[in-house]
């Protein structure tokens, strides 16, 4: 039967397109996940699904500045905030940028730092592996032997890893609740944990995804799901963004002293 061919020939082809395992460059044993990542999509500015829209601050700047419309890389679409919370994400969501820490160039946090609209460096060894962002110059250390609680509370957290078979799976807890999850005043609380997923597709496209659970600020545990690419031209390398400069004058400019006449 004609319609018969035509089904088996397409799943032979969408199998045939499928990575092979050798596909996957390795290093001791477990995926290579050596090299600069980024995530090619809108989720900075707002996880969940949001149109194009023009920022009215900004309205000098015309079309250089718009948001840009974005799929919802929430699984299931919508963030499930507790009432009180949901009230707060909007009270954010209407102060921005204000209430949003990247614009006084504070550290994103994670998951943010994975979606940020600039690259990250990942360096794997054998032992710990150590993530490098573009922004800030921000870091992160993921223990994969000394897994402790985390000592502080801080803007990055404590991440603690390990293999799942091929999957590099990360716990981050330990967090201050100060950054964002986007620029839309998608929150969390000081009692977030993160588990982080990441899995090699191919030799250049990581599958990402990261359940968020707090139960101050969400009902229920919640998932984002996204590809990471990776950039494979010739010299490639990751290039600082310091943002502190850039920042200096909205957060000082009303300390500043007279000029002399």
């Amino acid at each position: 039967m004609p319609g018969v061919s035509l089904v088996a020939l397409l799943l032979i082809a969408a199998f045939s397109a499928r990575p092979a395992a050798a596909d996957v460059p390795r290093l001791g044993g477990k995926p290579n996940l050596n090299g600069i990542w980024q995530a090619m999509n809108s989720a900075n500015w707002n996880l969940e699904a949001h149109s194009a829209q023009k920022i009215d601050s900004q309205w000098e700047l015309g079309a250089l500045f718009p948001i840009p419309a974005g799929k919802s890389v929430v699984v299931g679409g919508k963030i499930p905030y507790l009432p009180e919370a949901l009230k707060v994400r909007d009270k954010l969501r209407a102060e921005w940028p204000n209430s949003d820490p990247e614009t006084f160039c504070y550290l994103p946090g994670i998951p943010r730092a994975t979606y940020m609209p600039y690259p990250f460096q990942i360096i794997q060894g054998d032992r710990d592996i150590l993530m490098v962002y573009s922004y800030a110059t921000a870091n992160r250390t993921i223990f994969m032997k000394d897994h402790q609680d985390p000592p502080i509370d801080s803007w990055m957290g404590r991440s603690n890893g390990h293999w799942e078979g091929d999957t590099l799976v990360v716990e981050t807890t330990g967090f201050n609740g100060r950054a964002r999850l986007d620029r839309a005043g998608n929150h969390f609380s000081p009692a977030l944990k993160v588990v982080e997923r990441f899995t090699m597709e191919n030799a250049n496209v990581i599958r990402y995804e990261a359940t968020l659970e707090d139960p101050q600020t969400y009902s229920r545990p919640w998932t984002i799901r996204m590809p990471l690419y990776k950039h494979v031209e010739e010299n490639a390398e990751l290039l600082e963004l310091k943002c502190v400069p850039f920042a200096e004058e909205l957060l000082y400019k009303d300390l500043e002293l007279p000029a002399k006449k």
